[in-house]
Protein backbone atom coordinates (compact mmCIF):
# COMPACT_ATOMS: atom_id res chain seq x y z
CA UNK A 1 0.00 0.00 0.00
CA UNK A 2 3.20 2.10 0.58
CA UNK A 3 4.52 1.10 -2.49
CA UNK A 4 1.70 2.51 -4.46
CA UNK A 5 0.59 5.35 -2.41
CA UNK A 6 4.33 6.72 -3.39
CA UNK A 7 3.85 5.95 -6.88
CA UNK A 8 0.75 7.65 -7.58
CA UNK A 9 2.13 10.82 -5.78
CA UNK A 10 5.12 10.82 -8.51
CA UNK A 11 2.40 10.65 -10.83
CA UNK A 12 0.30 13.23 -9.22
CA UNK A 13 3.59 15.59 -9.35
CA UNK A 14 5.04 15.40 -6.15
CA UNK A 15 8.50 15.10 -5.52
CA UNK A 16 9.74 13.23 -3.23
CA UNK A 17 7.62 11.44 0.03
CA UNK A 18 8.31 9.91 3.10
CA UNK A 19 6.45 8.88 6.39
CA UNK A 20 6.93 9.39 10.19
CA UNK A 21 4.69 7.60 13.14
CA UNK A 22 2.25 10.29 14.46
CA UNK A 23 2.51 11.25 17.74
CA UNK A 24 3.95 14.22 19.70
CA UNK A 25 6.00 17.11 18.24
CA UNK A 26 9.79 17.00 19.96
CA UNK A 27 9.97 20.92 19.07
CA UNK A 28 6.86 21.72 20.84
CA UNK A 29 9.31 23.00 23.92
CA UNK A 30 10.92 24.85 21.22
CA UNK A 31 7.75 26.44 19.65
CA UNK A 32 6.70 27.70 23.33
CA UNK A 33 9.55 29.39 24.05
CA UNK A 34 9.53 31.08 20.63
CA UNK A 35 6.08 32.15 21.08
CA UNK A 36 6.91 33.46 24.67
CA UNK A 37 9.14 35.29 23.31
CA UNK A 38 6.69 37.40 20.83
CA UNK A 39 9.17 35.76 18.07
CA UNK A 40 6.43 35.36 15.95
CA UNK A 41 5.28 39.15 15.82
CA UNK A 42 1.93 39.95 14.71
CA UNK A 43 1.26 36.65 13.67
CA UNK A 44 -1.42 36.31 16.86
CA UNK A 45 -2.87 32.40 15.26
CA UNK A 46 0.49 31.17 15.69
CA UNK A 47 -0.07 31.40 19.63
CA UNK A 48 -3.81 29.71 18.67
CA UNK A 49 -4.31 26.12 18.85
CA UNK A 50 -0.60 25.08 20.05
CA UNK A 51 -1.73 21.67 21.68
CA UNK A 52 -3.38 20.80 17.66
CA UNK A 53 -0.01 22.51 16.55
CA UNK A 54 2.31 20.39 18.53
CA UNK A 55 0.16 16.58 18.09
CA UNK A 56 -1.59 15.88 14.91
CA UNK A 57 -3.74 13.21 16.96
CA UNK A 58 -5.59 16.28 17.92
CA UNK A 59 -6.36 17.36 14.14
CA UNK A 60 -6.94 13.59 13.43
CA UNK A 61 -8.47 11.33 16.20
CA UNK A 62 -6.72 8.05 16.10
CA UNK A 63 -3.42 9.60 14.00
CA UNK A 64 -1.25 7.15 13.25
CA UNK A 65 0.83 8.16 10.22
CA UNK A 66 1.89 11.31 8.77
CA UNK A 67 2.95 11.35 4.66
CA UNK A 68 5.69 14.27 4.32
CA UNK A 69 5.33 15.27 0.77
CA UNK A 70 7.91 17.50 -1.26
CA UNK A 71 7.14 19.62 -4.35
CA UNK A 72 10.16 21.35 -6.30
CA UNK A 73 9.39 25.15 -7.31
CA UNK A 74 12.89 26.55 -7.81
CA UNK A 75 13.19 28.03 -11.52
CA UNK A 76 15.97 30.78 -13.08
CA UNK A 77 14.21 34.18 -14.72
CA UNK A 78 15.07 35.63 -17.79
CA UNK A 79 18.08 38.11 -17.75
CA UNK A 80 16.60 41.22 -16.20
CA UNK A 81 13.60 39.81 -15.13
CA UNK A 82 13.93 40.74 -11.68
CA UNK A 83 14.50 44.43 -12.55
CA UNK A 84 10.92 44.81 -13.94
CA UNK A 85 9.19 45.00 -10.56
CA UNK A 86 11.52 44.65 -7.24
CA UNK A 87 12.53 41.28 -6.12
CA UNK A 88 10.08 38.91 -5.59
CA UNK A 89 10.56 35.16 -3.72
CA UNK A 90 10.62 32.47 -6.15
CA UNK A 91 7.81 30.85 -4.76
CA UNK A 92 5.59 33.69 -5.57
CA UNK A 93 7.05 33.80 -9.27
CA UNK A 94 3.64 31.73 -10.21
CA UNK A 95 0.58 30.18 -9.43
CA UNK A 96 -0.32 30.14 -5.58
CA UNK A 97 0.95 26.40 -4.41
CA UNK A 98 -2.30 26.40 -1.85
CA UNK A 99 -4.32 26.25 -4.63
CA UNK A 100 -2.20 23.50 -6.86
CA UNK A 101 -0.75 21.50 -4.19
CA UNK A 102 -4.12 21.61 -2.28
CA UNK A 103 -5.96 19.62 -5.45
CA UNK A 104 -3.35 17.30 -5.80
CA UNK A 105 -3.11 16.23 -2.16
CA UNK A 106 -7.21 15.73 -1.90
CA UNK A 107 -6.26 13.41 -5.01
CA UNK A 108 -3.90 11.43 -3.41
CA UNK A 109 -6.13 11.26 0.08
CA UNK A 110 -8.28 9.96 -2.46
CA UNK A 111 -6.69 7.15 -4.04
CA UNK A 112 -5.27 6.05 -0.08
CA UNK A 113 -8.97 5.82 0.79
CA UNK A 114 -9.59 3.70 -2.34
CA UNK A 115 -6.82 1.43 -1.33
CA UNK A 116 -8.12 1.15 2.16
CA UNK A 117 -11.67 1.77 1.94
CA UNK A 118 -12.92 3.52 5.90
CA UNK A 119 -9.53 4.44 6.56
CA UNK A 120 -9.51 8.28 7.57
CA UNK A 121 -7.31 11.19 6.13
CA UNK A 122 -6.72 14.67 6.79
CA UNK A 123 -4.69 17.38 4.58
CA UNK A 124 -2.33 19.71 4.85
CA UNK A 125 -0.67 22.43 2.77
CA UNK A 126 1.23 25.09 4.87
CA UNK A 127 -2.82 26.48 6.34
CA UNK A 128 -3.34 24.42 9.19
CA UNK A 129 -1.64 23.72 12.73
CA UNK A 130 1.11 21.09 11.36
CA UNK A 131 4.77 21.32 12.16
CA UNK A 132 5.43 20.29 8.59
CA UNK A 133 9.37 20.75 9.11
CA UNK A 134 9.37 18.63 11.60
CA UNK A 135 7.35 15.84 10.63
CA UNK A 136 9.54 16.19 7.33
CA UNK A 137 12.90 15.99 9.17
CA UNK A 138 11.26 12.46 11.16
CA UNK A 139 10.05 10.80 7.95
CA UNK A 140 14.18 10.78 6.94
CA UNK A 141 13.57 13.49 4.03
CA UNK A 142 15.91 15.69 5.22
CA UNK A 143 17.50 17.98 8.28
CA UNK A 144 16.59 21.36 9.44
CA UNK A 145 19.14 23.78 8.54
CA UNK A 146 20.30 26.93 10.27
CA UNK A 147 17.89 29.08 8.32
CA UNK A 148 15.18 26.91 9.72
CA UNK A 149 14.00 25.08 6.40
CA UNK A 150 14.28 21.98 5.84
CA UNK A 151 16.93 20.57 3.61
CA UNK A 152 16.98 17.39 1.42
CA UNK A 153 21.07 16.75 0.93
CA UNK A 154 20.49 16.16 -2.88
CA UNK A 155 17.91 18.95 -3.77
CA UNK A 156 18.57 21.72 -1.46
CA UNK A 157 15.70 23.69 -0.10
CA UNK A 158 13.55 25.14 -2.27
CA UNK A 159 10.26 23.47 -2.01
CA UNK A 160 6.82 23.05 -1.00
CA UNK A 161 6.04 20.92 2.11
CA UNK A 162 2.12 19.26 1.99
CA UNK A 163 0.73 16.51 4.18
CA UNK A 164 -1.31 13.56 4.64
CA UNK A 165 -2.63 12.67 8.02
CA UNK A 166 -4.37 9.28 8.33
CA UNK A 167 -5.47 6.35 10.86
CA UNK A 168 -3.46 4.31 8.90
CA UNK A 169 -0.14 2.32 10.06
CA UNK A 170 2.20 2.69 7.69
CA UNK A 171 5.90 1.53 7.90
CA UNK A 172 7.84 4.41 8.63
CA UNK A 173 11.42 5.53 7.05
CA UNK A 174 14.14 5.92 9.30
CA UNK A 175 15.06 9.28 10.59
CA UNK A 176 18.46 10.57 9.11
CA UNK A 177 20.51 11.36 12.57
CA UNK A 178 22.85 13.56 10.53
CA UNK A 179 22.75 17.32 10.21
CA UNK A 180 24.95 18.01 7.64
CA UNK A 181 25.35 22.38 8.01
CA UNK A 182 28.38 21.45 10.04
CA UNK A 183 30.42 24.66 10.83
CA UNK A 184 28.57 26.93 7.29
CA UNK A 185 26.71 29.77 9.12
CA UNK A 186 26.72 32.00 5.75
CA UNK A 187 23.08 32.19 5.94
CA UNK A 188 23.18 33.71 9.36
CA UNK A 189 25.63 36.32 7.65
CA UNK A 190 23.94 37.28 4.82
CA UNK A 191 20.33 37.89 6.52
CA UNK A 192 20.41 41.71 6.36
CA UNK A 193 18.58 41.88 9.29
CA UNK A 194 19.97 39.59 11.42
CA UNK A 195 16.67 37.90 11.77
CA UNK A 196 18.93 34.46 12.38
CA UNK A 197 19.75 35.27 15.61
CA UNK A 198 20.92 31.93 16.20
CA UNK A 199 21.19 28.53 14.35
CA UNK A 200 16.85 27.42 13.82
CA UNK A 201 16.25 30.36 15.19
CA UNK A 202 14.74 33.17 13.43
CA UNK A 203 12.95 36.36 14.92
CA UNK A 204 9.75 36.62 12.48
CA UNK A 205 10.02 40.81 13.91
CA UNK A 206 12.96 41.04 11.83
CA UNK A 207 12.74 38.48 8.78
CA UNK A 208 12.09 40.12 5.46
CA UNK A 209 9.50 37.63 4.76
CA UNK A 210 7.48 38.62 7.43
CA UNK A 211 7.91 41.93 7.31
CA UNK A 212 6.61 42.13 3.42
CA UNK A 213 3.87 39.27 3.96
CA UNK A 214 2.54 38.70 7.83
CA UNK A 215 3.47 42.33 9.07
CA UNK A 216 0.19 44.40 8.21
CA UNK A 217 2.04 47.37 10.23
CA UNK A 218 4.73 49.98 8.92
CA UNK A 219 8.00 48.40 8.15
CA UNK A 220 10.72 49.75 11.09
CA UNK A 221 12.13 52.06 10.19
CA UNK A 222 15.93 50.73 11.38
CA UNK A 223 14.73 47.45 9.54
CA UNK A 224 14.05 49.42 6.20
CA UNK A 225 17.54 49.65 4.56
CA UNK A 226 17.78 45.63 5.17
CA UNK A 227 15.20 45.56 3.01
CA UNK A 228 16.59 46.25 -0.08
CA UNK A 229 14.25 46.08 -3.11
CA UNK A 230 12.52 43.34 -1.62
CA UNK A 231 8.89 43.42 -2.39
CA UNK A 232 7.24 40.38 -1.39
CA UNK A 233 9.23 37.52 0.56
CA UNK A 234 12.61 36.85 0.77
CA UNK A 235 15.40 34.06 -0.47
CA UNK A 236 18.72 35.32 0.56
CA UNK A 237 18.78 33.04 3.13
CA UNK A 238 18.64 30.29 0.47
CA UNK A 239 20.49 31.42 -2.34
CA UNK A 240 23.24 31.65 -0.35
CA UNK A 241 23.32 27.62 1.33
CA UNK A 242 25.93 25.42 -0.43
CA UNK A 243 23.41 22.64 -0.43
CA UNK A 244 20.95 24.30 -2.93
CA UNK A 245 23.60 23.79 -5.81
CA UNK A 246 22.03 20.57 -5.79
CA UNK A 247 18.41 22.32 -5.96
CA UNK A 248 16.41 21.04 -9.14
CA UNK A 249 14.57 23.11 -11.33
CA UNK A 250 10.54 23.01 -10.79
CA UNK A 251 8.68 20.51 -13.46
CA UNK A 252 5.51 22.19 -12.78
CA UNK A 253 5.22 25.05 -14.89
CA UNK A 254 2.37 26.56 -13.02
CA UNK A 255 5.50 27.53 -10.54
CA UNK A 256 7.83 29.58 -13.09
CA UNK A 257 7.83 33.15 -13.54
CA UNK A 258 4.87 34.86 -14.60
CA UNK A 259 5.82 37.64 -17.39
CA UNK A 260 2.79 39.11 -17.66
CA UNK A 261 2.31 39.53 -14.08
CA UNK A 262 5.28 40.58 -12.95
CA UNK A 263 6.53 42.81 -16.15
CA UNK A 264 6.38 46.34 -15.45
CA UNK A 265 8.21 49.21 -13.37
CA UNK A 266 8.45 49.01 -9.88
CA UNK A 267 7.29 52.30 -9.98
CA UNK A 268 4.27 51.62 -11.82
CA UNK A 269 2.87 49.64 -9.30
CA UNK A 270 2.37 52.63 -6.42
CA UNK A 271 -0.50 53.50 -9.36
CA UNK A 272 -2.56 50.10 -8.41
CA UNK A 273 -5.50 50.55 -6.79
CA UNK A 274 -7.29 47.67 -4.67
CA UNK A 275 -9.13 46.20 -8.32
CA UNK A 276 -6.28 46.63 -10.36
CA UNK A 277 -4.40 44.74 -7.45
CA UNK A 278 -7.05 42.13 -7.27
CA UNK A 279 -7.44 41.23 -10.79
CA UNK A 280 -3.03 41.26 -11.20
CA UNK A 281 -2.61 38.99 -9.02
CA UNK A 282 -5.31 36.36 -8.84
CA UNK A 283 -4.44 33.56 -8.19
CA UNK A 284 -1.06 34.56 -7.31
CA UNK A 285 0.62 34.26 -3.26
CA UNK A 286 1.22 38.22 -4.00
CA UNK A 287 -2.40 38.60 -2.78
CA UNK A 288 -1.72 37.42 1.05
CA UNK A 289 0.12 40.75 1.58
CA UNK A 290 -2.74 42.58 0.52
CA UNK A 291 -3.03 46.04 -1.85
CA UNK A 292 -1.77 48.35 1.22
CA UNK A 293 1.04 45.87 1.90
CA UNK A 294 2.00 45.55 -1.12
CA UNK A 295 2.11 48.82 -2.08
CA UNK A 296 4.20 49.90 1.54
CA UNK A 297 6.44 47.54 0.32
CA UNK A 298 6.79 48.92 -2.73
CA UNK A 299 7.78 52.28 -1.17
CA UNK A 300 10.51 51.04 1.07
CA UNK A 301 12.00 49.50 -2.27
CA UNK A 302 11.63 52.72 -4.15
CA UNK A 303 13.61 54.66 -1.08
CA UNK A 304 16.36 52.17 -0.94
CA UNK A 305 16.64 52.52 -4.75
CA UNK A 306 17.05 56.02 -4.59
CA UNK A 307 16.14 56.99 -7.69
CA UNK A 308 14.91 60.91 -8.18
CA UNK A 309 12.76 59.78 -11.17
CA UNK A 310 10.41 57.91 -7.91
CA UNK A 311 9.82 61.29 -6.57
CA UNK A 312 6.78 62.11 -8.20
CA UNK A 313 4.96 58.54 -7.91
CA UNK A 314 6.08 58.76 -4.37
CA UNK A 315 5.02 62.19 -3.66
CA UNK A 316 1.25 60.86 -5.35
CA UNK A 317 0.99 58.58 -3.21
CA UNK A 318 2.09 60.22 -0.40
CA UNK A 319 -0.65 63.29 -0.88
CA UNK A 320 -3.45 60.77 -2.84
CA UNK A 321 -3.61 57.06 -1.25
CA UNK A 322 -6.48 56.36 0.29
CA UNK A 323 -4.69 53.99 3.08
CA UNK A 324 -2.72 55.57 5.64
CA UNK A 325 -0.39 53.09 5.73
CA UNK A 326 1.02 53.18 1.92
CA UNK A 327 0.48 57.44 2.23
CA UNK A 328 2.50 57.48 6.02
CA UNK A 329 4.99 54.96 4.01
CA UNK A 330 5.43 56.74 1.14
CA UNK A 331 6.00 60.36 3.56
Amino acid sequence: MRARLFEEARRLGFDRAGVAAAGPCRDARHLRRWLAAGRHGTMDWMARAVERRTDPRALLDGARSIVSLLTHYRSDPPPGAERWVGRISRYAWGADYHNVLGRRLRKLARYLEALSPGCRVGVAVDSRPVLEKEWAERSGLGWIGKHSNLIVRDRGSFFFLSELVTDLELPPDAESPVDHCGKCVACLDACPTAAIVGPREVDARRCLSYLTVEHRGAVPRELRPGVGEWIFGCDICQDVCPWNRFAPPTQERRFTLDPDRLAGDLVSLLALGENEFRDRFRGSPIRRAGRDGFLRNVCVALGNRGDPKALPALLRAMREDPSPLVSGIAR
